[in-house]
């Protein structure tokens, strides 16, 4: 078990990649707070962790757009377990829209959410482990972080941000024993993609059947599958692990082959 003894806060952990990562968490012994805006959606996962685990979980409603509730959340968090060791910034939202048809409060809600809560939550929980020195925060990017994509303007502005967010941390508090890298994940067929609004949008965008925009991903892709959460999850268990104890600032594509930058 790489992280037993590590406690860990992970946002957007309700489901999706998230969950996915809790859960490769726990299984290798971490203690998990599962945090998210849907407080409901928290309780239950931490309480399945916990239960099909065996590892001590707490759960957070959480807001990372909102500085008051990101530190409220690393209060509790913090007060549960007695401090944070590794810290997963996964939260994140996702839109597909024409750039001239984006209204400044779609701009807003993606980037606040995706960079603005990635930056927050890193800035509540580095000064204890700046204290400590030591510890690892896993930034989630996406492949839309390398490459942009049309009509995908303010997610992949944001996920460019948080690579560039990433690296500068990383070079900031590397003497202090603290690792900070991104990962960066392919399409993952989640709740969000799944949801009828993200797939007719990203049919139309290509002119395709909604039906035909998983073959179509598919597709693309060298070896020829999708990305799952499992898939992020073993990377950033990598990650967080004494593995990786000589990697900080790196961008790591899981995206099958897609994306090789």
């Amino acid at each position: 078990m790489r992280l037993a003894g590590k406690t860990t806060l992970i946002t957007g952990a309700a489901r999706g990649i998230g969950r996915g990562i809790a859960e490769a968490f726990a299984r290798d012994g971490a203690a998990v707070a599962v945090c998210d805006l849907d407080g409901d959606g928290a309780r239950r996962s931490a309480s399945e962790i916990r239960d099909g685990f065996g590892v001590a979980t707490c759960a957070v409603e959480v807001d990372v757009r909102d500085r008051l509730s990101v530190l409220a959340m690393v209060e509790v968090v913090t007060g549960h377990f007695g401090r944070i060791d590794v810290l997963v910034n996964n939260a994140g939202v996702s839109k597909v829209m024409p750039f001239l048809e984006t209204e400044e409060a779609l701009w807003d809600a993606t980037v606040d959410t995706n960079l603005k809560g990635t930056f927050l939550c890193c800035q509540a929980v580095l000064p204890q482990m700046v204290e400590r020195r030591g510890g690892k925060i896993i930034n989630i990017s996406s492949q839309s972080g390398k490459r942009g994509s049309s009509q995908y303007a303010a997610y992949c502005a944001s996920k460019f941000g948080i690579i560039g967010l990433t690296q500068s941390l990383a070079q900031e508090f590397a003497g202090l024993g603290i690792a900070i890298n991104a990962i960066c994940p392919g399409v993952a067929f989640t709740e969000l993609w799944r949801s009828p609004d993200m797939l007719n949008k990203y049919a139309q965008k290509r002119g395709i059947r909604p039906e035909e925009v998983e073959s179509h991903f598919k597709s693309q892709i060298p070896l020829g599958r999708l990305c799952t959460p499992g898939d992020v999850a073993s990377v950033a268990v990598f990650l967080a692990s004494e593995d990786s104890d000589y990697m900080t600032g790196q961008a790591l594509n899981v995206t099958g082959g897609f994306e090789m930058r």
